[in-house]
């Protein structure tokens, strides 16, 4: 371990790291298909809940979490909003949680709801920029799920999170092999579309050796995005790419146009991205902002204060899609990526890790798999199992720290099982799903979903769940009600006039 590691781990405040959880999970029915139902009323209002919300779809709940200290604590206040959610939903049918992240039986495009937000303003353009990622890459897309990490340490700077996330970038196909759990689909996801995906059985296709079709080229793709040279070398060089992203005119959009010939919207805006958000990638930096606030503000204005780990699927064999285990190596790779050195990216290395992604996601179990390396530390192609093995030996240090700072053995354990499953593939989740899909349910991915997420249901409800807790979780979702309509009944501005203020592109750039 070189000096300036010991020195790095030995002086960075671990106790102070910090995390929360997003999840995404479609409401579906018992048959699988998704629920067409508007957002439960029981779960409050999905403009202004803390932690019940919806993400693309109104079919599509996100539960968060706050930030937490510890590992435990963060999965506890999941699993109580797991716990409120499905106290909500059987006051009103059989609608459970679907548990894997490529989504369940999908009904024609058009027919997907998109998520609504009340008349304001504000909840108004949630929807229409709804409305324009629909007529921009189609809804089945967006009716992927997954799980968010959002992750700081004290005393980082921009600069050091900027490295943090080049790291992240070259290394993320690791967490594609270890815990991607989306190697199968349902065939009404790709009805119409191009693939390459093998049928398995009438209703269900994969790839023998994929790890995360999330992550490959039917997940979170765009030919418009893929034109994108976005840098994460500095935070300038950032927002700069952004800022032309959000503000260039884009042909295609163009055509579509703001509003249609009825007067109803079709998006937000023409140019390549409507607002940041529509930015996709595996990991970005974030900071809370204020209220009407562009992200891109809060960033050039404040500065990163934590990263949002976006390429984790959820794990159908644990209830609420993540495991504490699998919390503590990503706490391990994110130190790693954080305390070792970090070249710049370039445009063809920004290429290359894209190509990368898609190997792992849709070939990552198999044997000899070659993946490019080319970030000015090694050139060629390296053998996946070689690269990761060797990356998993440098979190070494980063795991003893963790345990000397927290006690026990807990992240050195979690290092180990991750060291385990790159030896035995038939122990990573994407081959477990194959398996269990094989064994029990006939090589359909439909059935084995439909079935473990009424096991998760039946198992979630049998928890303990106070007549406190309840009353406490329901006074929230009331609360939330009254949030919206005082936003509602204290709108003044046309809505035209609204998104044309909140687009102007001064309100990107510094004060």
């Amino acid at each position: 371990m070189s000096d300036h590691l010991t020195r790095a781990l030995a002086t960075a405040d671990l106790k102070g790291i910090r995390r929360g959880i997003e999840k995404e999970s479609l409401r579906a029915l018992p048959s699988g298909h998704l629920a067409l139902t508007p957002h439960p009323l029981a779960l409050g209002s999905a403009l202004t809940h803390p932690h019940i919300t919806t993400d693309y779809s109104e079919s599509q709940l996100e539960l968060i979490t706050g930030v937490h200290a510890g590992v435990e604590e963060c999965l506890d206040e999941l699993r109580r909003v797991h716990q409120f959610t499905y106290h909500a939903l059987a006051n009103e049918g059989d609608e459970r949680l679907w548990v894997s992240s490529m989504p369940c039986t999908l009904p024609t495009d058009e027919t997907i709801p998109i998520g609504r937000y009340g008349r304001s303003n504000v909840g108004r353009s949630k929807s229409v920029y709804r409305m324009g990622l629909a007529q921009r890459y189609g809804r089945r897309m967006q009716t992927i799920s997954g799980i968010h990490y959002n992750w700081s340490l004290p005393g980082v700077t921009s600069e050091q999170y900027f490295g943090l996330i080049r790291n992240f970038r070259r290394h993320s196909f690791l967490l594609l092999y270890l815990f991607g759990a989306s190697p199968a689909l349902c065939s009404s996801f790709v009805d119409g579309r191009k693939h390459e995906l093998q049928l398995l059985n009438e209703g269900t296709y994969y790839m023998p050796h994929g790890t995360s079709l999330r992550m490959g080229r039917l997940g979170y793709q765009s030919d418009a995005q893929s034109s994108l040279a976005v840098s994460y070398n500095t935070l300038d060089s950032y927002a700069a790419s952004l800022e032309d992203a959000l503000t260039r005119p884009y042909p295609a959009y163009e055509k579509v146009g703001i509003r249609n010939p009825g007067g109803d919207y079709n998006q937000l805006s023409t140019s390549l991205l409507q607002i940041e958000n529509e930015f996709y990638g595996t990991i970005r930096p974030k900071r809370v902002i204020e209220p009407g606030e562009r992200p891109l503000h809060a960033l050039r204005e404040r500065g990163v204060e934590y990263v949002e780990v976006r390429c984790m699927d959820l794990d159908p064999f644990v209830d609420v899609g993540i495991a504490a285990q699998t919390m503590r190596f990503l706490d391990v790779f994110l130190l790693h990526c954080l305390f070792t050195d970090s070249p710049p990216d370039t445009p063809d290395e920004v290429l290359s890790l894209a190509r990368n992604q898609h190997r792992v996601a849709e070939r990552g179990r198999e044997p000899g798999l070659m993946l490019e390396c080319a970030n000015g530390q090694c050139l060629g192609d390296r053998r996946m199992t070689d690269w990761a093995a060797s990356l998993l030996a440098q979190c070494e240090p980063m795991a003893a720290a963790l345990d000397r700072t927290h006690g026990g053995s807990a992240y050195a354990e979690a290092l180990a099982a991750a060291k385990a499953t790159l030896a035995d593939p038939a122990s990573t989740p994407s081959a477990r799903v194959l398996e269990a899909m094989h064994k029990g349910y006939g090589d359909s991915h439909l059935n084995f979903i439909r079935h473990r997420s009424e096991q998760t249901r039946q198992s979630l409800r049998a928890l303990p769940f106070s007549a406190e807790a309840l009353a406490q979780a329901e006074a929230e979702a009331r609360e939330s009600l009254v949030q919206q309509a005082t936003i509602e009944a204290s709108d003044t501005l046309p809505f035209e006039e609204y998104r044309k203020q909140y687009l102007a592109p001064e309100r990107m750039l510094l004060d």
